[in-house]
């Protein structure tokens, strides 16, 4: 059990958002080198409890179920990774059924935050299809 699992309880459920990530690796040591140096990735971001801080990064970051700025995503990625980033690509939301109705009933309580007049549309405008269903605590996160 995480801090924030402690913190928040088992109330909310578990989901994490998943990346692809190309990276490169460029040694800065003169003699150096690595082979490959290019590799790919799984990256896993734990989603915050619907309703507190960081819940909306599906709406900051996503369109229809696709980075809405890959660009700076990528930027952002590089920066927490330390590497060479060549690209990332938002893969789905996994979740188990407790979040997803947590995060309905936050989406539902809000709609005004996403210009939106029912959970199903607000869902479609940001996660596209890339929702996954996973059985209660098998996330990972």
């Amino acid at each position: 059990m995480n801090d924030e699992t402690a913190e928040h309880g088992d109330d909310a459920g578990a989901a994490e958002y998943v990346f692809g990530c190309r990276f490169r690796l460029s040694p800065s040591v003169a003699g150096l080198r690595a082979e490959p140096n290019e590799f790919e990735t799984t990256l896993f971001r734990e989603a915050d409890p619907p309703g507190e801080d960081g819940w909306l990064f599906f709406r900051d970051n996503l369109w229809h179920g696709e980075l809405n700025d890959p660009d700076y995503f990528r930027e952002l990625t590089e920066d927490a990774l330390g590497v060479t980033v060549l690209t990332v690509d938002f893969r789905e939301l996994r979740t188990d059924q407790t979040y997803l109705d947590a995060l309905d009933d936050a989406i539902g309580a809000n709609l005004d935050l996403f210009n939106a007049e029912r959970v199903p549309e607000v869902r479609s405008k940001y996660l596209g299809s890339s929702i996954r269903l996973v059985d209660d605590g098998s996330t990972g996160a």
